[in-house]
């Protein structure tokens, strides 16, 4: 076991304001002066870990402490950042949940959490307010913005005492909880994820020697969570002018512009932003010369946009793809350039999947039979050998044990081996003869024809037709009973006008018909559908939600 205090992931900030104190943590903007020009923010090390220190010091005075599950719902940027760490200086466990996930959703995710406490602004008390029953455990609250508003025991401003002494981290173990995370639940309801000190320790760990990441740079995280992760390797998190709740609606020329005037060296985002930078780039000849590391990540990466990229970066610089999900990340990783080679390699073939590299040092990634039944115990017997498709398991320091109150979920996904812990993550896919992992699509996802025809994959099917210049992106649901399901293709037009063309139409479906015809996982697909916007997930904007997708074609086939 972890000896207590060294095991606090929140110990790297007050390390960072001793060693690098006048670098700068955490940058946004918050304006633009009457010219114009942006207005940034900035926190040092020093002043990030000392604002830390007295929101610990407030919150510790009004009764939170170690092993406290704090609701936190606040917006992305230096609030969440200095909360997160004062909460994890005391021992408390924040709650990070997307509040754009839904009511519904939200509401029931909230009662599963169990929150102790509510630290928020004010529309998170509104919402206390309105459904009492998912914050019945509720015993403190904090309101955090306008002194105006009528709720919380006390507002965030006056839980910033003088500071006269550092506040003392809490003496936690590796496996004792750090936080509570959701995944994008899509393919359901968000299930909350249960991370202890030790895993945070593991990722910041692997991230730092995978990407090589150095202290000193500047990074642009368009996930939140990454600003955490920050602190830890020294970095300089530069909050970008994007909307977590919507990232594919940035715009694409401020995005560039924070990029270049804050000499951004490393970025992590969703692919759905990248498209839309890559195209105001290329279109501007844009060149960003500080730019070393571009991660996409979130949804499976099309080939071209690394190709896309490759014109705004220096040569030395690349694109990468690392894998992964809530439960356990990274899994694996692969840059742009290996990317193309592997492609090259397989001739192009769209019923290749995409290859999402090797495992990471540190985690063991195997294939074993699709099933959907539980799993309890390790059996090495199930692994299948090379280019057999099957669902991806892994294990590793960085593999989350378990669900917030989900014990079927739980169940369903954790597989146990002696001590250690095999995550199912409900992906599919094969690992080819040289050891790297070629992506397939959701478990969840596939579609079972009961026929000659056999199983259909979301990945490899949609990669056949978004060959297809005028397709925008596709996806593959299936219609009928389980196991004995119509395969359909639902496209979503680069120009939906073509929707109000029958003509055009018309000879699009041919075309896609044709691309069909020209291989035999897709050859049995007849009936193609389209739809001016598929749903996404509200985190990346790029997992399409094919169950909603399945129920809309359903009422059209």
């Amino acid at each position: 076991m972890s000896t207590p205090t060294s095991a606090n992931i929140a110990r790297h900030l007050p390390a960072m304001a001793r060693e690098r104190p006048a670098q700068v943590a955490v940058v946004m903007g918050t304006g633009q002066d009457r010219a114009g020009a942006t207005i940034y923010r900035k926190l040092n090390f020093a002043e990030l870990d000392l604002v830390s220190d007295r929101y610990a010091w407030g919150m510790s005075s009004i009764g939170l402490r170690q092993g406290t599950r704090v609701l936190l719902m606040v917006p992305a940027g230096l609030p969440l950042i200095s909360l997160t760490f004062a909460l994890m200086k005391l021992g408390a466990v924040p709650i990070m949940i997307d509040p754009a996930m839904g009511r519904r959703n939200l509401i029931q995710c909230i009662a599963e959490c169990e929150p102790d406490a509510l630290v928020g602004v004010p529309r998170a008390h509104l919402a206390r307010l309105l459904f009492p029953h998912a914050f019945k455990t509720v015993q403190r609250s904090v309101v955090v913005g306008s002194r105006f508003a009528p709720f919380g025991d006390v507002n965030l401003a006056d839980l910033s005492p003088t500071l006269t002494t550092p506040f003392p981290l809490a003496p936690v173990h590796g496996d004792d909880d750090a936080a509570i995370i959701f995944t994008t639940g899509s393919t359901g309801i968000p299930k909350g994820v249960l991370y202890s000190h030790g895993m945070f320790e593991a990722q910041v760990r692997l991230l730092r020697n995978l990407f090589q990441l150095a202290p000193g740079e500047v990074d642009m995280p368009a996930f939140p969570l990454f600003a955490l992760f920050n602190v830890a390797l020294g970095c300089t998190s530069a909050i970008p002018p994007i909307d977590p709740t919507r990232p594919a609606s940035c715009d694409p020329a401020a995005v560039v512009a924070f990029m270049q005037d804050q000499a951004v060296t490393s970025t992590f985002g969703s692919p759905a932003i990248w498209r839309k930078v890559t195209t105001y780039g290329l279109e501007q000849k844009v060149c960003l010369p500080t730019l070393r590391r571009v991660m996409m990540a979130g949804a499976p990466v099309p080939a071209d946009l690394h190709e896309r990229f490759r014109p705004m970066l220096d040569p030395s610089a690349d694109t990468h793809t690392p894998y992964g999900a809530t439960e356990a990340l990274p899994v694996a990783s692969i840059n742009g350039r290996e990317v193309q080679a592997a492609n090259a390699a397989r001739g192009g073939d769209p019923l290749a999947g995409t290859c999402v590299g090797r495992p990471v040092p540190e985690v063991t990634l195997r294939i074993i039979p699709i099933d959907e039944d539980v799993m309890s115990t390790w059996d090495v017997a199930l692994v299948l050998p090379a280019y057999q498709v099957g669902e991806i398991v892994v294990k590793g320091p960085a593999v989350t044990r378990s669900y917030i109150n989900r014990p079927e979920a739980t169940a369903k996904a954790k597989i146990a081996e002696g001590a250690a812990i095999w995550h199912r993550m409900g992906d599919l896919g094969y690992l080819d003869d040289e050891g790297r992992l070629w992506f397939y699509g959701r478990k969840s996802h596939r579609v079972v024809t009961g026929t000659a025809h056999g199983t259909l994959y979301t990945e490899p099917v949609e990669l056949v037709f978004n060959q297809n210049s005028a397709v925008a992106r596709s996806a593959l649901v299936g219609i009928g009973p389980a196991g004995h399901q119509t395969p359909v293709v639902i496209i979503e037009p680069r120009n939906r006008r073509i929707m109000r063309d029958p003509a055009a139409v018309k000879i699009l479906i041919g075309e896609l018909r044709n691309l069909a015809a020209r291989y035999p996982m897709t050859a049995p697909i007849q009936t193609f559908l389209l739809h001016p916007s598929f749903p996404v997930d509200i985190r990346h904007n790029a997992k399409i939600f094919r169950e909603q997708l399945a129920i809309w074609a359903a009422g059209r086939v």
